[in-house]
């Protein structure tokens, strides 16, 4: 499982107009999910998610997390991130988890989010989305699990 996370002072994702999920200060995190992954590797994901430390503290230190700052998680599902691109010019898909699959375990990857982190808003799975940020820093993270 695959997130990249991206700290910021705003973002939303919507969907054919209409604003679906947003958040101010907090976590833009773009959720890739590889064939083997499940609950374990989801769980372990967003703890980590939770805890990582790319908030500045008082001296400009990247030392807090987005639980700290009591930022909000703005999740949204990105199958693009779980391509393989070693070869060619097209990327492959292959190692990508199938998307009914894909779909129950980016609802339990919401749900145990909610159940852990007070402000947390998403996408809807499979849409067309268009999300929008502003990248503060720019801080980006690729996290795996």
């Amino acid at each position: 499982m695959l997130a990249l996370i991206q700290r910021v002072t705003a973002a939303s994702v919507s969907i054919g107009g209409d604003v679906v999920g947003s958040i101010n200060h907090g976590l833009l995190l773009l959720l890739g999910i590889e064939k083997d992954d499940g609950e374990q590797q989801a769980d372990r994901l967003l703890q980590k998610v939770l805890a990582y430390r790319v908030f500045a503290d008082a001296d400009g230190k990247m030392n807090l997390s987005v639980r700290d700052v009591q930022g909000g998680l703005l999740v949204v599902s990105q199958f693009t991130l779980a391509a393989s691109t070693d070869k060619g010019l097209r990327p492959s898909f292959s190692s990508a988890k199938p998307p009914g699959e894909a779909e129950q375990l980016y609802g339990y990857f919401l749900k145990a989010a909610q159940a852990e982190h007070r402000d947390v808003a998403a996408g809807r799975f499979g849409a067309d989305m268009q999300v929008a940020l502003v990248n503060d820093g720019p801080v980006t993270f690729l996290l795996k699990s």
